[in-house]
């Protein structure tokens, strides 16, 4: 039956921002679940051989001025309006998908990114800051000393790695994608925040 939505994430990608919060309104129109997956970009982009699109685009005449466009389209249909580009982008993502992938294993993988998402791609908070991420990490809700001592240990750090390895053994290449289908059973892959139609038609099969 499918009645989850598996959504592999990095908090890099602007993308993983823009489809968070229509997933969610998907979601809770629906009754599906929803699980978040931590995997590492950088390293998935180098097992695919994929890249950024603003690098993988820019010597195609026109794709990126393009790809800006449906940027806005998608933030005017959604009204994501508190959405800032990151001064910083592309920032290294790797501590905090060390601490969503913690996060994750106490069951909170989704509270994580709902409380650090705004931080990220709203306020811009300075990435390069200890004490701003981790008031961050705070706000939402979580302990920001244990998460990131625990984001330094091998098992959360293999753990990453493994996510990342076994997403791209699963087909996927970049952010978002998403897997719809029953926890442990056969599911469904759909990638980019354009799928959201379809990942309904698929959730409303049952």
């Amino acid at each position: 039956m499918a009645n989850r939505v598996e959504l592999i994430f990095d908090f890099v990608s602007p993308n993983a921002y823009f489809i968070w919060w229509p997933l969610r309104d998907l979601m809770r129109r629906t009754g599906a679940e929803l699980d978040v997956t931590p995997v590492f970009l950088g390293g998935m982009h180098k097992l695919t051989g994929n890249a950024p699109p603003m690098i993988r685009n820019k010597d195609v005449k026109g794709k990126v001025e393009y790809d800006m466009l449906e940027i806005r389209r998608f933030i005017e249909t959604h009204q994501l309006t508190r959405y800032k580009m990151h001064p910083q982008f592309p920032f290294n993502s790797i501590t905090l998908q060390r601490m969503l992938y913690a996060a994750d294993q106490d069951g909170r993988g989704v509270q994580f990114v709902e409380g650090m998402l705004p931080a990220i791609w709203e306020e811009n908070i300075d990435l390069g800051d200890p004490e701003a991420l981790g008031a961050a990490v705070t706000k939402a809700g979580f302990d920001a000393k244990d998460l990131f001592a625990r984001s330094q240990t091998d098992e959360v750090k293999q753990g990453l790695a493994a996510n990342t390895d076994h997403a791209v053994e699963r087909g996927a290449f970049g952010i978002p994608t998403m897997f719809v289908g029953p926890k442990g059973g056969d599911t469904e892959m759909f990638f980019g925040k354009e799928r959201l139609a379809q990942i309904e038609d698929e959730l409303a099969k049952g």
